[in-house]
């Protein structure tokens, strides 16, 4: 497994923009598929994009799409998560995730290791 840290959360206006890390540590972080999440008060946790050990990326279509975009830079171990044109419905607490398999990138149960999340507050 790997550890992992979220940061880059706040509070943000609606139509703001926002850009997420998830930082891990070990010498493997290449090879592993990285998921990001996103859990609102009262709700349950929802798949928000997915980027693969090489690269194949996944979307939450219906609520992210062609406003997030996910990345990594493996030489930082780090995965970000860059968010553009927030509504207050993405306001959640952010989580990213990993494993070194490949199975169900949308599935939160496919992940074996998760950060502590980030807070992100979006403003009307």
């Amino acid at each position: 497994q790997v550890q992992l840290v979220e940061s880059g959360g706040g509070l943000v206006q609606a139509g703001g923009s926002l850009r997420l890390s998830c930082a891990a540590s070990g010498r493997t972080f290449s090879r592993y598929n990285v998921g990001w999440f996103r859990q609102a008060p009262g709700k349950e946790r929802e798949f928000v994009a997915a980027i693969s050990w090489n690269g194949g990326i996944t979307y939450n279509e219906d609520s992210v799409k062609g406003r997030f975009a996910i990345s990594r830079d493996n030489a930082k171990n780090t995965v970000y998560l860059q968010m553009d044109s927030l509504k207050p419905e993405d306001t959640a607490v952010y989580y990213c995730a990993a494993d070194p398999r490949l199975i169900g990138t949308m599935n939160s149960g496919s992940y074996t290791s998760w950060g502590q999340g980030t807070h992100v507050t979006v403003s009307s």
